[in-house]
């Protein structure tokens, strides 16, 4: 960006005339000078001062077309810095909506830590009076310290991604952190999805890349004609003005001043007739480049296309899978307190009674993941449109 901005003023003030002070000075000597002078009339000094000052009047516009060019540099990475932030704002989402996930997960992982404390238990109590075995004692005290193994590994993950997170935001290491958890998500699951032809058409008009590629074009063509100038006259002004000074003149040194004083104004016109086909060579790879600007718009465009379709996809398939998982959990749930019920009566035994706590996490789980990339896909549908990133 300041780089951008110097070669933009760099490029302005090519538009103006320069000025240049030179002076030369030069001593001599004369060893065998027939004057009859002393040895001071052997020695000479001499002095030139002048001011300068040249302008192009004229070069084909390759000037001003060079200060555009230089104006549309700046713009497009202006744009990828846009492009660079959001996709850290894109990488904040995702690992926001992980750790949402995980910490939901720790909660169910919690929950089914108390069930099978709670089995242990009521097992404890079936062994002592004989309606249990020790083996299956044994089994559902494995189960507690599994399910204890799981829920600290959970822990850990979700610590984990909030240093990533931490780091992504570039906090000091000591700065104490936390995330706010919204109360509810599953209304930001079950949100309208928005049409794919929605979200591109505002995609096209806000995205940085898309409009970067566009200037792509646009300097393209500046660029061919700033190579075309070439073939074009130029014209130039230039003028001065300076004295000089000589010693053994005889003359006082102001009076040389004064009296040697002397101006130029002059004009130049250029021409090229034959340049080794250096114009045409410029113009042809200017034209060559253009060409290229314009597939990378289409690449741009058809890019983008592709990754809101897929966000789409994502986002209308996990929100019915979330339903359905929905009443997957409900059902593994119902069941589950049927069969620990039978349990404790005798009618099932211990591998029923594991199999049915294991469809109902594996049935939590997939709810969790379908309903937390459900709402991944359909926030980035909505920053595509343009709007901004919010979860609470």
């Amino acid at each position: 960006m300041l780089s951008a901005e110097e070669d933009v003023k760099e490029a302005r003030a090519k538009l103006f005339p320069s000025l240049s002070f030179s002076t030369t000075h030069q001593g001599g000597y004369r060893p065998f000078a027939d004057d009859g002078g002393t040895y001071e009339d052997k020695g000479t000094y001499s002095g030139d001062y002048g001011l300068n000052a040249s302008w192009t009047v004229w070069d084909g516009n390759a000037n001003r077309n060079t200060l555009k060019l230089q104006k549309i540099v700046g713009q497009q990475e202006q744009l990828q810095l846009e492009e660079s932030i959001n996709s850290i704002q894109e990488q904040i989402l995702q690992l926001y909506v992980q750790i949402l996930y995980v910490a939901e997960a720790v909660e169910v992982d919690r929950q089914i830590l108390d069930i099978s404390r709670q089995n242990a238990a009521r097992g404890e109590e079936m062994y002592k009076v004989g309606s249990l075995s020790r083996a299956d004692l044994s089994q559902l005290e494995a189960q507690v310290a599994t399910d204890e193994y799981n829920l600290v590994n959970m822990q850990g993950q979700l610590e984990d991604y909030k240093q990533q997170m931490k780091y992504l935001l570039r906090l000091d290491h000591d700065v104490v952190f936390d995330l706010a958890v919204p109360s509810s998500t599953d209304g930001q699951a079950l949100a309208a999805v928005p049409s794919v032809s929605e979200v591109l058409d505002s995609a096209l008009a806000v995205r940085p890349e898309i409009r970067n590629a566009l200037l792509g074009v646009e300097s393209g063509n500046v660029s061919i004609d700033i190579a075309k100038a070439g073939r074009m006259p130029t014209v130039s002004l230039s003028g001065g003005i300076g004295t000089n000074t000589m010693s053994g003149t005889g003359t006082a040194w102001g009076s040389q001043m004064k009296g040697n004083f002397n101006g130029s104004l002059g004009v130049t016109l250029s021409i090229p007739i034959f340049d080794n086909r250096a114009t045409k060579t410029s113009v042809n790879k200017a034209e060559i480049a253009l060409q290229q600007s314009k597939a990378e718009v289409d690449d741009a465009k058809a890019q983008l296309a592709l990754t809101i379709q897929g966000y789409w996809i994502n986002a209308t398939t996990n929100q019915e899978r979330f339903k359905a998982a929905g009443v997957s959990v409900s059902s593994a749930q119902d069941s589950y307190e049927l069969l620990s019920e039978q349990f404790s009566l005798g009618l099932k035994n211990i591998v029923e009674l594991t199999t049915a706590k294991t469809t109902l996490l594996n049935a939590q789980q997939s709810r969790l993941e379908s309903k937390y990339t459900a709402i991944l896909y359909l926030k980035l549908l909505d920053f595509y449109k343009g709007e901004t990133l919010d979860m609470i």
